[in-house]
């Protein structure tokens, strides 16, 4: 595939020789996998240039490392490096946002992280909580801004309902928003009416209509169960097994790929499935055992998503019509989960990732998959429309 030369925000910054943070007293915000074209890390770079100017170090969900599992708490280790870490992923809610403590004596806030253009993914939540943390502070905030990897023309599914709102899923915006996560800040603050100083560094060469293996980066896993650009063109869609008893295809080779349950005849639904005639997709019957998570050490059956034209492909939609029909052949074994979802206790996990309870309770009373899909087309329209003030990249 032809490949066009993107550079990103920490490109940027190493380009500018870090002029702008020189004399400041600095904070980031990163994981290993921001990093430049050669791998090098955002925070490897910052310690390189910036040397005693960088005082905090915050980590998202998963760890600098990007090595933790869903929803494992983040374990910060004492480190020789003389910088004070403080992870934003704990053992409770409160853990989400950084303590006003940790960002006193300090003038700026950066942020590098890799999103991939998804709602639910956790990373865009805690830039928001960081903001709006350093902004009460007095704190300026600069967002090193990445491509987002899905392009950003398509936007899918419905919209968050603001009381619905949690850690994924932080403000009314569709699942696959299309938005980089600088314009993702941009939005946050004018819409949530935030007061502080906000400046984005973006990228350079990045078109909307760009899929990421189109811009010339390369691709470096934002967590361990999103291995590779493939998984991220279904995780918009597939993410919502999460809120089911289903397996999402995590403890595999190919999470979100992947999904199934033991008590499936992976023939009849890949048969099912295939003769609903989704576009750009077609699905494999599969039978796979999880070594960690749901059904861990049992053989289930089940689908395997294979992309045949991406341009057409609907991961979110596609999911929907998956979910709907696994739960009609899944019958009295089907479930949706229970147990707290990212601190939450008093919502089904479902209903936060879709934001709110609508479809579910469309689902449960038997309403066609198409039916409930219909209704995400004016909500949608609506967003493309409201999001063009905060777009900074046009075709």
């Amino acid at each position: 595939m032809t490949t066009n030369k993107v550079t990103t925000g920490i490109d940027a910054l190493i380009a500018d020789g870090f002029s702008c943070l020189k004399g400041k007293r600095v904070a980031l915000l990163t994981h290993a996998p921001a990093c430049d074209f050669s791998r090098t890390s955002t925070l490897q770079h910052f310690m390189q240039h910036l040397q005693g100017s960088l005082k905090v170090v915050f980590t998202p969900e998963h760890g600098f490392s990007a090595n933790a599992q869903d929803l494992e708490a983040g374990a910060i280790t004492q480190r020789a490096d003389g910088l004070k870490w403080v992870s934003l992923y704990g053992k409770d809610k409160s853990s989400l946002h950084p303590l006003p403590e940790d960002l006193v004596n300090l003038d700026v806030l950066v942020v590098d992280l890799v999103d991939v253009g998804s709602r639910h993914q956790t990373f865009q939540a805690t830039m928001l909580y960081a903001m709006q943390v350093a902004f009460t502070k007095g704190v300026a905030v600069m967002v090193l801004d990445r491509p987002n990897p899905l392009g950003g023309l398509a936007v899918e599914g419905p919209m968050l309902l603001p009381e619905w709102s949690s850690f994924v899923g932080v403000h009314p915006i569709p699942i696959r928003h299309g938005l980089t996560i600088g314009e993702l800040a941009i939005l946050y603050k004018e819409e949530l009416e935030l007061v502080g100083e906000l400046e984005v560094v973006p990228c350079e060469g990045w078109k909307r209509g760009m899929y990421f293996d189109e811009t010339g980066l390369p691709w470096v896993m934002p967590s361990m169960n999103i291995p590779t650009f493939e998984t991220a063109l279904v995780y918009p869609g597939q993410c919502l097994f999460e809120g089911t008893n289903l397996s999402e295809g995590l403890g595999t080779a190919h999470p979100f790929q992947l999904c199934g349950a033991p008590f499936l005849n992976p023939t009849q639904v890949a048969d099912s499935f295939n003769k609903e005639g989704l576009p750009g997709v077609s699905f494999k019957p599969v039978s796979f055992k999880p070594t960690f998570d749901k059904w861990q050490g049992e053989q289930c059956g089940g689908v395997e998503l294979h992309i045949t034209d991406r341009a057409v492909f609907q991961p979110v939609r596609t999911s929907l019509a998956l979910l709907y029909h696994l739960r009609e052949h899944s019958g009295k074994h089907f479930a949706w989960r229970t147990a707290p979802y990212h601190f939450v206790k008093d919502k089904l996990a479902i209903d936060l990732l879709l934001g709110s309870d609508r479809e579910r309770m469309q689902m449960q009373a038997g309403l066609p998959w198409r039916e409930i899909i219909a209704e995400w087309e004016e909500e949608e329209a609506d967003f493309l429309f409201h999001r063009k003030p905060f777009l900074i990249y046009l075709d």
